[in-house]
């Protein structure tokens, strides 16, 4: 990819929109050019509820960060994310003509893409598909290609949502003058900006606490086996201090974040805040210890979510590099603490700094941004691989064309083998490929 291949990343969330501009550098790092961050009111846990409300703020983003990065902004990667998505699992067989010749990257790629046809339930729709382990001739192997074989099965793990929750992220980007590049699973980039080689090849579970909900997504051997979604996140424990302290929202919000714990006995007997009363009413005095509690209780809940979840796969991949929590709500002050103590697991908090430039904006390397900035990274990773099967396929024009065949190509073939001459087909990629992708909620199994 040429060095001044510009991505846009846009995270729309339940309680901010950001959009970040960035590309690579010659390091190999990804350079921020520029940012903008607005209020979300039109979506809640992840779901978009008001059309007008959500195009208002993404159009706010995006010039801001237009403005930022003296870019001007047509397309963008868009994270979707919320309790709709599942995920199921889905083998896929396919039968080649010529065991002696090397299994190629293409026949892979037409492989996945035929597991995008698998019939869903009404309402639903496939978001994406990932290899997760590759058989051949009945041997599992990590990388297929180039080896030989005459029948190659590969398991996958199938994203599925909502088609009317994915409309209505697609409606919202073109209301605001802008085309869809990929629509990303965002555990999926905000695994891509957090966490590292040996972390996914250990096992690892990454957590992110966001406005609306918590997302999982439990990686083993470079692979993601398991993923989830918790619909709970921040503005939950928000609304606990709203009730609990009887305060304004966005006095609860602030109080939250300036002076919030995620263990009660980390504060002191003496320490209070003064909120001030509505409308002429006297003010509220809340201790620390108090906030605290609320915040605890809250967020414990999650975590026991979180590790059932966890534990679905732990019993069978141990999770050696433990827990990264990312998010906003990884920011709550010992937060680590307080999930070692819930999961028996190693924690630490995830920043995407590792991939950022030197040079890159103090504040954009706050796990808060990690979703939008993993939106950059995964998008420079499949325009990369897209242009890696584009040259393929230039290259395979100039080559004598071989067979591609799943079993149900196969088993259609058969019926008229009798009364045509054998032929060989080919089956052209579709234009849009995505490398990665991965995510979410309890593992069904389709035959």
């Amino acid at each position: 990819m040429s060095e001044e291949k510009i991505i846009v990343g846009l995270d729309i969330g339940t309680t901010k929109i950001a959009c970040i501009v960035g590309r690579r550098s010659q390091n190999g790092k990804i350079e921020i050019l520029g940012y903008g961050k607005t209020v979300s009111t039109g979506v809640r846990r992840g779901i978009v509820t008001n059309i007008d409300d959500t195009v208002t703020a993404i159009k706010l983003a995006v010039e801001e960060a237009s403005n930022q990065s003296n870019v001007e902004i047509h397309n963008v990667n868009v994270g979707i994310a919320g309790q709709h998505i599942k995920s199921i699992q889905h083998t896929g067989m396919m039968v080649r003509d010529n065991r002696d010749e090397e299994i190629t990257e293409e026949e892979l790629e037409k492989q996945r893409m035929d597991a995008f046809k698998i019939n869903m339930q009404p309402g639903e729709e496939i978001i994406d598909v990932i290899p997760q382990e590759y058989i051949v001739d009945g041997e599992a192997v990590n990388k297929p290609q180039g080896m030989l074989g005459s029948k190659v099965e590969t398991i996958f793990h199938v994203i599925v949502g909502q088609k009317a929750a994915a409309l209505n992220i697609i409606k919202c980007i073109e209301k605001a003058g802008l085309n869809m590049d990929y629509m990303i699973l965002e555990p999926i980039a905000s695994a891509s900006a957090v966490l590292d080689d040996d972390e996914r090849e250990a096992g690892v579970a990454l957590v992110d606490i966001g406005g609306g909900t918590t997302d999982i997504a439990v990686f083993h051997n470079n692979k993601i086996y398991h993923s989830a979604v918790i619909p709970f996140g921040g503005n939950i424990i928000t609304e606990d201090i709203c009730t609990g302290c009887q305060i304004l929202k966005r006095y609860a919000e602030e109080v939250k974040v300036k002076f919030g714990s995620a263990v009660i006995s980390e504060n002191r007997d003496d320490e209070v805040v003064s909120i001030p009363g509505i409308k002429g009413r006297a003010a509220k005095e809340i201790s620390f210890k108090n906030l605290s509690g609320i915040i605890q209780s809250r967020l414990e809940e999650i975590f026991e979510m979180v590790n059932c979840e966890i534990q679905q796969v732990n019993s069978k991949h141990k999770l050696v590099a433990g827990i990264v929590l990312t998010g906003g709500g990884a920011m709550m002050k010992h937060i680590r603490q307080l999930a070692e103590f819930k999961t028996g697991l190693d924690v630490r908090i995830g920043y995407p700094d590792e991939h950022l430039s030197v040079d890159t904006n103090k504040e954009m390397k706050s796990p808060m941004y990690a979703t939008g900035i993993g939106l950059v990274i995964e998008g420079i990773a499949r325009m990369e691989y897209q242009e890696h099967l584009d040259k393929l396929r230039a290259e395979r024009l100039l080559q004598p064309q071989g067979n591609l065949h799943t079993i149900e190509e196969q088993d259609a073939e058969e019926d008229v083998q009798e009364k045509a001459p054998k032929k060989k087909r080919f089956f052209s990629l579709p234009d849009i490929i995505a490398k990665f992708s991965g995510y979410i909620s309890t593992d069904d199994n389709i035959n």
